[in-house]
Parts: C-alpha cells; sequence; structure tokens
C-alpha cells in the first residue's frame, strides 16, 4: 500500500522541470548581474597580469642561463689556457732537464775518459821506469 505523501511519477518529474527551470533562471539572472560581471572582469585582469609576470620570469631566466653559459664558456676558456700553460712549461721542464742530464752525461764522460788517460799514462810511465 502506497503512502498518501509519496508523489507519482509524473509529479516527480515535474517537480524535477521545475527545479531546472528555476536553477536556469537563477543562471541567466546571474550572469546579467554586474557584480558577476566586475568579479570577471577582475578574473581576466589579474589573469592577465599573472600571464605578463610569468613572461617576465620566463626572460629572466632566459636571460640568466644565457649568462651562465657565457660564464661557463669564459671558464671553460681560461681553464683550457692554464692547461695549455701548463702542458708548455711542463714541456720547457722537460727540455731542460734532459739538456741537464746531456750535459751531466757529457760531464761523466770527459771525467771518465780523463780517468782513463791517466791510468793509461800511469801505467805507462810504470813500464818505462822498469
Amino acid at each position: 500500500m502506497r503512502s498518501f505523501q509519496d508523489p507519482n511519477l509524473q509529479e516527480r518529474q515535474n517537480a524535477a522541470a521545475a527545479a531546472r527551470k528555476a536553477m536556469l533562471e537563477k543562471f541567466r539572472a546571474a550572469a546579467e548581474d554586474p557584480a558577476v560581471a566586475e568579479r570577471h572582469a577582475a578574473r581576466v585582469a589579474m589573469n592577465e597580469a599573472r600571464r605578463v609576470r610569468m613572461a617576465e620570469r620566463e626572460a629572466a631566466k632566459r636571460a640568466r642561463e644565457a649568462e651562465l653559459a657565457a660564464e661557463a664558456a669564459r671558464a671553460a676558456e681560461h681553464a683550457l689556457q692554464a692547461q695549455r700553460e701548463a702542458e708548455e712549461a711542463e714541456t720547457r721542464l722537460a727540455a731542460e732537464k734532459a739538456e741537464r742530464q746531456r750535459l751531466l752525461e757529457a760531464e761523466q764522460k770527459a771525467a771518465r775518459d780523463a780517468r782513463y788517460a791517466a791510468r793509461k799514462a800511469a801505467k805507462k810511465e810504470r813500464r818505462r821506469g822498469y
């Protein structure tokens, strides 16, 4: 058995249609309201300002990245120059060391030859002395 207060299908459909119509009227009234238009304009202005700030930040970021890239290139160039200078200094030192070694070997050979000549002369002198 149904309750007396239970609405039938037609009544429920009519109530839903009336609710939809009321919501549509409320929406239309809100769309024409100057306060809503003012809030919308404020939102649009705020979004535009946000876009401008984001573009400025992006431009500043790109400028900073370009500056950092240039600085890194300068640092790499300085490091390369320092490496070249170090290699040149190392080459000069190696050449000087080789020259010193050659001179030392020449001195040692001259001293050895002198000792050999002195021994030969001493031996010759001893043979003559007998």
